[in-house]
């Protein structure tokens, strides 16, 4: 959701842009928080980042936008960061999903 009328507008972008650097910093850091937990509590994940740079005009492709943000290309994060996701995981994942389209609207 995007609102001219919310305060976020007024950060200045350098200050947006050095926090949203360190923000894919500490989530490179903290590869124990599984992209599915992410999605599961918060409805958005590593991917979802590299999504959104795309969206805001980031030339790259999907793959380039995904290895900027994980610090490294999907194959390396799969082999050496990413577990097989529960059902359980899986449930909690769909059911915010579910939530954000519904906030979304």
């Amino acid at each position: 959701m995007h609102d001219d009328q919310d305060p976020l507008e007024e950060l200045p972008d350098a200050v947006a842009a050095a926090a949203f650097r360190r923000l894919v910093r500490h989530l490179r850091h903290r590869h124990d928080a599984q992209n599915i937990d992410l999605m599961g509590l918060s409805g958005f994940c590593r991917n979802c980042l590299a999504d959104w740079i795309r969206d805001a005009g980031y030339e790259g492709d999907k793959a380039a936008a995904r290895e900027l943000i994980h610090g490294m290309s999907m194959d390396e994060w799969k082999a050496t960061r990413q577990s097989e996701a529960t059902q359980e995981q899986l449930d909690r994942m769909a059911e915010s999903l579910t939530r954000n389209r519904a906030d979304l609207r």
